[in-house]
This record gives C-alpha cells, sequence and structure tokens, in this order.
C-alpha cells in the first residue's frame, strides 16, 4: 500500500519514437523556454493528444516551482509519461543534444561566424507567433470565465512588475488561493493523467537523492583536488538553485567558471551569443563551458561532465515528485486550486509574450506584419512550427522585408 503504482497507458511510445520526436523539436525549437512550451503545447496536445490543456497547464505549474529549466522539465515528464525512465531520458537526449552538439563544436573550433543577426532576428519573430498561438489556445481553455480571466490579468501584472522567478512563485501561489476560495468543481475536471510507474517510495528515494548530493558535493569537493567532482559539484549546484531557467542561469553560471580561471570572460560571452543563435534549452550552455574549460577534462568529456550534471537535479525532481503531484491533484481542493494555477499560468505566459518575446523581437512595422502572418499560418492554416520558423528567418534573413 506504500507504493503508488500506474501503469503505462496501453499506446505507450518506443523511447526511440520519443527520442525522434523530441529530436525535430530540439532542431526547431527557438525562442527561449516559453516558446518551447508553446512547441510543446502543440506538438502533444494538439498533434499526438497526449495530453489535454489542463493536464498540461497542471505540468507547467508544476515545473514553474521547481527550480531548473521549466521547459526541459516538462519534456522530460512527458517523455517519462509516454515510455517510463527511459522514455524521459529519450526526450531529454532529443531535445537536448542538438543544441549541446552545436555549441560544443563552436567552442572547440573557435569559429565565431554563427547565425548573423538579421536570421536570428527573424528567429525571433517566428517565436512570438508560437508564443502567441500558446496563448490565443490555452487562454480560451484555461481562463473562459470572468474570475479565471481577471486571475490571468493579475497574474500578468505580477510577473510584469516583478520580472524575476519571485514574481512568477508569486503569481501562481495567488492564483492558487483564489481558485481554492472563489471557483468551484462541481464535476471532475477533464484530464489525462500524467503517468508514470514510479511509486512514492521510489520517488522519496530519487527526492533524497537530490538534497544528499546538493550537500555532499561541496564537501567533496573542497576536500579534494579532482577537477571532474569540482565541475560536476558546480554545475549540479546551478541546476539545483536557479529558479525561472534561460537567461536567470547566466549570473550564477559566471560566478562558477569565471572567477575560478576555468573560462575566460571574453570565452563566456562569446559561447553566451552561439547560445542564442540556435534552437533548444539554454541550459545547454554547460556543455560549451564544459568543453572549454582550462582544465582537464576539457573537451567532449568535460561537456558531457557539465551537461549531465546541470539536469540531473531536474531528472531527479520530476521523477521524484510526479507520483505524488498525481496523488495530490485527485483532491477536489487541489482541484479548485489548480484551476486558479492554470489561469496565473496564462497570465505569466502573457507577461513573457510582452517581455522578453515582443519587445525583444518586434521593432517596425514589417516586423509586426511578418509576426501576424506567422500567427495567421500557425493558427487557421495550421502550418507546421517548423515551416513557419523557417519562412520568418528567410524573410528577414535575405532582406525581403
Amino acid at each position: 500500500m506504500g507504493r503508488l503504482e500506474i501503469t503505462l497507458p496501453k499506446e505507450h511510445q518506443h523511447p526511440l519514437e520519443i527520442f525522434l520526436i523530441f529530436l525535430r523539436l530540439g532542431l526547431t525549437s527557438f525562442g527561449g523556454p516559453i516558446a518551447h512550451l508553446g512547441y510543446f503545447r502543440q506538438e502533444f496536445v494538439e498533434r499526438y493528444k497526449w495530453l489535454d490543456e489542463h493536464a498540461y497547464a497542471d505540468l507547467v505549474s508544476l515545473c514553474q516551482f521547481l527550480p531548473g529549466p521549466a521547459s526541459s522539465q516538462v519534456g522530460i515528464a512527458i517523455g517519462l509519461s509516454r515510455g517510463g525512465v527511459s522514455g524521459a531520458i529519450a526526450s531529454w537526449l532529443g531535445f537536448t543534444l542538438p543544441s549541446a552538439i552545436l555549441l560544443v563544436i563552436f567552442g572547440l573550433s573557435s569559429v565565431e561566424n554563427h547565425l548573423g543577426s538579421d536570421w536570428l532576428h527573424g528567429l525571433k519573430i517566428a517565436a512570438v507567433a508560437v508564443v502567441a498561438q500558446a496563448l490565443w489556445v490555452m487562454g480560451k481553455s484555461l481562463s473562459p470565465d470572468k474570475i479565471r480571466a481577471t486571475i490571468a490579468i493579475c497574474a500578468a501584472a505580477m510577473a510584469t512588475l516583478i520580472p524575476s522567478s519571485l514574481g512568477q512563485l508569486a503569481a501562481i501561489a495567488a492564483g492558487g488561493f483564489f481558485g481554492w476560495a472563489f471557483l468551484n468543481v462541481s464535476t471532475v475536471l477533464p484530464h489525462n493523467s500524467i503517468q508514470t510507474k514510479t511509486g512514492r517510495n521510489t520517488g522519496m528515494a530519487l527526492l533524497m537523492m537530490f538534497f544528499i548530493l546538493l550537500v555532499l558535493l561541496p564537501v567533496a569537493a573542497s576536500s579534494t583536488n579532482s577537477h571532474i567532482i569540482k565541475l560536476f559539484d558546480s554545475f549540479y549546484r546551478v541546476g539545483s538553485l536557479v529558479f525561472g531557467g534561460g537567461h536567470v542561469v547566466l549570473p550564477l553560471l559566471q560566478s562558477q567558471v569565471v572567477p575560478s580561471g576555468w573560462i575566460s570572460n571574453d570565452a563566456f560571452l562569446a559561447g553566451y551569443g552561439a547560445a542564442q543563435a540556435i534552437p533548444g534549452p539554454l541550459f545547454t550552455f554547460a556543455a560549451y563551458l564544459g568543453a572549454v574549460s582550462t582544465q582537464t577534462p576539457s573537451s567532449w568529456a568535460g561537456a558531457g561532465i557539465a551537461l549531465t550534471a546541470i539536469f540531473l537535479p531536474s531528472f531527479l525532481l520530476i521523477i521524484g515528485i510526479l507520483p505524488f503531484w498525481e496523488q495530490l491533484r485527485r483532491y477536489k481542493t487541489m482541484q479548485r486550486a489548480m484551476l486558479g494555477i492554470n489561469a496565473a499560468v496564462v497570465g505569466i505566459l502573457l507577461a513573457a509574450f510582452y517581455n522578453p518575446v515582443w519587445i525583444s523581437s518586434i521593432r517596425s512595422p514589417v516586423d509586426f506584419c511578418l509576426a501576424s502572418t506567422a500567427f495567421l499560418l500557425l493558427v487557421f492554416w495550421k502550418s507546421p512550427p517548423w515551416l513557419v520558423v523557417l519562412l520568418a528567418a528567410l524573410v528577414t534573413g535575405l532582406g525581403i522585408g
């Protein structure tokens, strides 16, 4: 009775199939974590129907509470639900490897001629359309009445006025409180379970491992001359302590690798510039830092250690928490809170749509027209996101606009 055993659905996927789906996303998902969530929603809610809107929003809400890269954690959870632990690993590898490999090659070859600013600007405009589509659909589903619409707008204001992970967490907490206090759940919410074979005992063990490593690795690193342990400790702590993901991780990474002399500040900034021009999660910047380190191991070995260390906390947290998360969502009080939290997620997405997605991408009337056309193609013509991304990059890169 101590375990919560939930079997995989009959239509569960082979890890190779999961890998290939996420590989395509890893090659085409430009625009940062918020845009990634838009790509994921279109792929797994609309196209494959592995999750419904409520289950997806619940998952996004959970990952917003956890440290680490939220979009990668959502991908790990989806892979876990469709193929077990091997599916989680497959989803992470598919989504992560393209950008990690590109960054390592960039670092080792010392090539500075990456995508030009005009092409990159087109990718940012495509991200505007992707996030707008997610807002369009999720808003209609998750904030359809005046109370939830009010929660969404208030959450957007809070996240905009407090532009940090603290503002996002406060918005989610407030949405949960007002959902619990003012919303009514008369029937069971439409919901596809985020299914996993992980039981509560295994989940508790993984959560304990997360905290044990967080405490013991710094002790081990301070008492040894092994650069491997020091490297693993530094990147594990970054992955464990950064809320908000994306650009929030950069100052902490810089504080770990530049003052220690592992990497020069110029090399750090050059790698960061390259990371802006490629798809996939920004946390793969860790692979670049491990590859160009002045210490041994570096190159591909250093990249592998740094990449594994920065994402390991996400694996331990996601696989450890999901069994308890599924149990909690069955209670009516939690369902009321989740209605408010889901509306708050729409508001957070709206705030992110304004800053940084909109203000960093729409610079002229031509940009607005291109973004509107991309939105039209995605929402009404049902064009695949990769095609819209390609067209936007071509228009700006070739100077057509």
